[in-house]
């Protein structure tokens, strides 16, 4: 039922404050009309006994308290969805910016989602290929899962995120695969960049695409990744896709949270953000996942910058908390020219052991991936240690370990933006590592696997003469379940 009243008591920021409301439904859509026509669309923010606390996603300008009429809809904001958005761009409100026709919806979604039952949702477990080694090989994403990458400001976030849409498969299921981009408070030279490089690879017919500008109403990041989640959830679970989900950037969203929350006189919790912002930030990122007995998936790879490169910050440290895991970009890998500056050791992907081995990458994937890790994390204490007593104090081993990293840095961490690498390459990359170091230093390998890519062909008699002894396999060792602490 279409209400509609004249009695707005405030204007404060992005907020209406409207006296006299009855029967106003929390995250009810309003329309707020001037005294000139001019229409802005806005969404109830907090309905009281005799209030309303209503947000203008175009902002405020223009609206005065005594000539401005507030039309509450009875409606909940809804996204007309349909196979056909797929190759399309959008702004921050849903509405085509690409010179193309108007979207004729097969269906109209409420864009706050609907509750996913925990018993339903499905284990993930299939491996996706980004053709990039540091997540495949170290950090493998697995479809169904939220794994973001936490960046700083200067680092090439973007042109990670827009290699992971051009190059990300399910490989050799022939399924359908497409990617849901959304992307709140960047500049028109990032959203022209992006635009342009999904052209220019062909990869923009599986994209759809949602823009949020810099310029734009900051209270329209609010609802722009809502939108793409909504077109994400349709995608998966009507069209049996497998949507993988890029959120760009997520810092920008926490700090329109902060502004609503200033602008409603809210106790601001830890450097101003609202207390509800963990509560806020799972309602986005627990959309991601598998249902039993649907055929598509959604995948999240929300990117944000940490201010200060703090990894302490509220916003990647609630993050780290609600996610599975985290790519971290690293500002001395970049300041070397290396890319992607993807720095292993504080990364990681908790649902990883669920996507590789036989059948899904390789046999040797999980051995190999721990090998390297601990001899790089070995390697890095000898760099420090080299600081200390020079390079003329180290043992031969050490000088391996030394050798180890750097090459790994240069070889498997570096390479090109239009580089895919297939999960194979990745291995016979790391395999090619390890064959710096000895083999009875291989302590996470099982024997096996040491004779048959390590070892030289045709010589396995001189590694055991060497006494080779392979030692149960030890747990991998990687942070806790948050980054912040192990910082």
């Amino acid at each position: 039922m279409i209400k509609e009243y004249s009695s707005i008591n405030k204007v404060s920021g992005p907020l209406l404050i409207v006296d006299g409301v009855k029967g106003v439904a929390y995250a009810e859509l309003v329309k707020i009309i001037n005294d000139s026509g001019e229409e802005h669309m806005g969404q109830v923010l907090e309905a009281m006994e005799d209030k309303a606390v209503v947000q203008v996603f175009e902002g405020t300008g223009g609206i005065d308290t005594k000539n401005t009429r507030v039309r509450f809809t009875g409606k909940t904001m809804k996204l007309g969805v349909t196979r056909e958005m797929l190759g399309r761009i959008f702004n921050g409100k849903g509405e085509p910016i690409d010179g193309g026709p108007q979207i004729l919806p097969e269906k109209e979604r409420d864009i706050n989602g609907d509750p996913i039952n925990p018993f339903a949702r499905h284990v993930p477990e299939d491996f996706i290929q980004t053709g990039i080694s540091t997540i495949d090989l170290m950090n493998t994403l697995v479809r169904g899962q939220k794994l973001p990458i936490f960046s700083g400001a200067g680092l090439p976030h973007n042109m990670l995120a827009a290699q992971i849409v051009r190059q990300a498969q399910v490989r050799g299921k022939g399924e359908d695969f497409s990617v849901v981009f959304a992307a709140m408070g960047i500049t028109k030279e990032e959203a022209l960049f992006f635009k342009n490089e999904f052209e220019r690879t062909g990869s923009l017919e599986k994209v759809v695409m949602f823009l949020n500008l810099a310029d734009d109403p900051t209270i329209e990041r609010i609802i722009t990744p809502r939108l793409a989640l909504t077109a994400a959830e349709y995608l998966a679970y009507d069209c049996g896709m497998h949507v993988l989900v890029v959120l760009t950037d997520m810092t920008n969203y926490c700090e329109a949270l902060r502004e609503i929350s200033a602008a409603r006189d809210e106790v601001p919790g830890r450097r101003g953000y609202p207390g509800y912002m963990y509560t806020d930030l799972a309602t986005l990122y627990e959309r991601a996942g598998r249902i039993k007995g649907r055929k598509g998936s959604i995948t999240q790879v929300p990117i944000l910058t940490m201010p200060d490169d703090d990894i302490t910050h509220p916003i990647p440290d609630l993050t780290g908390y609600i996610t599975e895991g985290q790519f971290v970009l690293d500002r001395g890998l970049h300041m070397r020219g290396i890319y992607p500056p993807v720095n292993v050791l504080p990364s990681l992907s908790r649902l990883m052991n669920k996507g590789i081995g036989k059948g899904k990458t390789r046999e040797d994937h999980s051995d190999v991936s721990n090998q390297i890790y601990a001899a790089y994390a070995h390697g890095n204490e000898v760099r420090d240690l080299m600081a200390v007593v020079g390079k003329e104090s180290l043992s031969e081993l050490d000088n391996m370990y030394l050798k180890f990293a750097d090459a790994f840095e240069e070889k498997l961490v570096k390479q090109g933006f239009e580089e895919d690498r297939s999960i194979e390459d990745s291995l016979e990359i790391g395999w090619s590592l390890l064959k710096i170091l000895p083999a009875k230093e291989l302590k996470r390998v099982h024997e096996e696997y040491i004779k048959k890519y390590h070892t030289p062909e045709g010589k396995p008699e001189e590694t055991q003469a060497k006494g080779l002894m392979v030692p149960p396999k030890e747990p991998r060792k990687r942070p806790n379940n948050n980054m912040s602490k192990a910082v």
